[in-house]
Order: structure tokens, then sequence, then C-alpha cells
């Protein structure tokens, strides 16, 4: 199992990153917040966590410890795989994920892609007693993206999340002309979760 990567970043993609490590590149599937916070040439340290398939190997990076927990936690609920685990720490802080599981909040989970009604009351039976409380952290947003560069990875991201090309599009040009994306470096996790509070009351 590979718990961590460390070393320069060679690519910054719209789902993924690249990182070299010993000579060789290994690729992370990232959400557009982790990736955010990367820079080709600058060296970095993701925990990972590595989904076995009998025809593939994906490793999965993170922003810390405690998103590659959640992560490899809510996998253990009933229907939920990588990808969808992935699309609900895109869409939900670690805390705000337990907040979630601990009051109910059937809506919060909801705005996530690909979770109705009954999944996320099944999210929260089955993980109410194992999630934990809230551990009182803030995720840090990384570095924030170029002006302009942050629309192809908020419009990636959502697109990954499930969304169409069409609704990701008319998110991201609801979400330019707010706070976030204002001034030279906006913030793309911020942006992320602004689009999906506008997809999610459409």
């Amino acid at each position: 199992m590979i718990a961590f990567v460390r070393g320069e970043v060679a690519t910054v993609g719209l789902g993924s990153a690249v990182v070299e490590v010993g000579g060789v590149g290994l690729e992370l599937q990232c959400t557009p917040g982790t990736l955010a916070g990367l820079r080709v040439g600058q060296r970095a340290q993701l925990p990972t966590s590595m989904v076995v398939r009998e025809d593939s190997l994906t490793l999965f990076g993170f922003a810390d410890d405690d998103e590659k927990q959640v992560f490899e936690l809510v996998q253990t609920a009933s229907g939920v795989g990588p990808k969808l685990a992935q699309a609900m720490i895109a869409v939900l802080a670690p805390d705000d994920l337990r907040t979630a599981v601990a009051t109910d909040d059937v809506k919060t989970l909801t705005r996530v892609p690909g979770i109705g009604q009954k999944g996320a009351q099944r999210i929260i039976l089955e993980l109410k007693d194992r999630i934990g409380a809230p551990t009182g952290t803030v995720r840090p947003g990384g570095a924030p993206a170029p002006q302009d560069a942050w629309r192809d990875q908020v419009r990636e991201g959502l697109l990954g999340l499930g969304w169409s090309t069409k609704d990701a599009e008319g998110a991201v040009e609801t979400v330019a002309g707010t706070p976030e994306a204002a001034g030279p470096v906006p913030d793309v996790a911020a942006l992320l979760r602004a689009a999906l509070r506008t997809l999610s009351k459409a």
C-alpha cells in the first residue's frame, strides 16, 4: 500500500496530477481543491489511497490525512465507491461531512452529485457511529489559481462529479461574478463549492 507520495510535481491536469518519485511519474486522482494547491516544478507531499480493481490500480491523492481517512471510511457505506467518495470530499470538507452525518442532515449530503435522499439516509445510518465528531480543523484552501484558470478547473471538476457540460458551463458563469472569483488569485475550492450550491438549487 502506498501511504503517501513526495516529490516534484511534473504536471497538474484538470482531474489529476503527476508527481515524480525516484524517476517514476505517479498519477494521482485529486479533487479540484487539492489540485489548486499544487504547482509544477515545486515539491509536494500528498497522502494517498490506492484502489485496486481487476483491471486497474488507481491512486487518489489528498490535501491532508483527514481527507484520506474520510475518503476511505465513507467507502464502507453501501453503494459508495471511490468516485462517489471523492465527490463527497470535493463538495464537503471532512468536518462538514461529519456534522452532516451526526445531525442527520440529509439535505447537505444530497448536494453531492450521485447522492439522493435515500442514499443520504443510508450513509447516515451506516456511518453515524463510526465517522466521529468534527475535529474543528479548517481544510486548507491551497494556493489559489491564476485569474481565469479557475474556470477550466471548476468546469472539469463539475464534469468529473457527474454534471453535464451545459450545467457545468452555466454554473461557472454564475459564480464568475462572486467575491471568490474577484482579484488576481481566485480560490478554486471555494468557487467549486459555490458552483455546486448553484446547481443544487436549480
